[in-house]
């Protein structure tokens, strides 16, 4: 197991190279110019002020020089320091994370938790009202806008029941510490959670259904049954415990995903995490910090994975590491 943990980070490594060398061209091949940017702010806009500009950010130098000075920097953990906030990028992007680390974690507990539930009551229902139900209120939520929902959330509970705070981390100004602070972090969590949470529930309601009704026709569920056990037992330790290993798969994928979805979520609810902080890179064309945001958020996916290939060993322990 250390050494396939051991390769799978190498070949990590590898990848999250890859994807920073595409990430930068990518990045400066889309059109604005953070030195016009900054000059606009300024109110000075003639040439020589965004020259200077330019040269001082290393904004004139070849796009080459340019990526072989971000690899060095990045080799001794520095992701760059932010023109426009002026703050080194991993200090701005250590500020965001916990937030978005809480959120988008709530929302993958949130929606794996009941997508298998629903998922194994529909199967077990199958045919029958409750797994119509089911199955209509989970494709509802995949299909409809996360945004969407999102803003008739606030108004709902937000507006007009006044049961949830709409936006916002904690409650300004409060002094909270303590255990108070932690009840109001969690105040402000359960829209946004739940909100996030609902899109990705459909999906593991729909794979765990399949899952266990592919599953209720194997020979050994036919044996356990002509043994006397009750259907109970069969359902959670014959059929569920098998119809896992494809949730985990898709959950390990999904993982993440989550983030990319926590930047709607996060700018709809005024979230402080590192989703709402890409958004405003991207529109400052802040590209060291938008660059950083992607190495973090490339990396947890990475991370997702490797966790995922390790569950799978507790879920079948017929399954080899190799």
């Amino acid at each position: 197991m250390a050494g396939f943990i051991a390769r799978r980070i190498a070949k990590g490594i590898v990848v999250l190279l890859a994807i920073v060398v595409l990430n930068f061209f990518l990045i400066r091949l889309a059109p604005g110019d953070p030195a016009l940017v900054m000059a606009g702010e300024a109110g000075a806009g003639d040439e020589a002020f965004i020259a200077q500009l330019r040269e001082k950010f290393a904004l004139d130098q070849p796009l080459p020089s340019q990526l072989g000075a971000y690899l060095r920097s990045m080799a001794g953990l520095d992701l760059g320091y932010s023109v426009r906030q002026q703050m080194p990028v991993a200090t701005l992007i250590g500020e965001r994370l916990p937030a978005t680390l809480l959120l988008t974690g709530s929302a993958f507990a949130i929606s794996l938790s009941l997508g298998v539930l629903l998922g194994a009551l529909a199967a077990r229902r199958s045919g029958t009202l409750a797994d119509t139900a089911i199955t209509g209120v989970a494709l509802l939520f995949y299909a409809t806008p996360l945004f969407w929902v999102s803003l008739m959330a606030i108004l709902l509970f937000s507006v007009r029941l006044d049961w949830l705070p709409s936006f916002g981390f904690e409650t300004v100004g409060a002094g909270y510490t303590g255990l108070s602070r932690a009840l109001d972090i969690a105040h402000h969590l359960v829209l946004p959670a739940m909100t996030l949470g609902l899109f990705f529930m459909a999906v593991y309601v729909r794979m765990t259904r399949s899952s266990m009704l592919e599953v209720s026709r194997l020979d050994f569920v036919k044996t356990a049954r002509a043994k006397g056990l009750t259907e109970g037992v069969i359902q959670r330790r014959h059929i569920l415990r098998n119809a896992l290993l494809p949730v985990v798969t898709l959950a390990g994928l999904q993982a993440g995903t989550l983030v990319g979805g926590a930047v709607l979520t996060e700018t709809v609810f005024a979230w402080p995490g590192i989703g709402r902080l890409m958004y405003e890179a991207l529109l400052q064309r802040d590209y060291n910090l938008l660059l950083g945001v992607f190495v973090i958020s490339s990396a947890m996916v990475l991370v997702f994975n490797l966790v995922t290939d390790v569950v799978y060993r507790a879920v079948d322990p017929r399954i080899e590491v190799a």
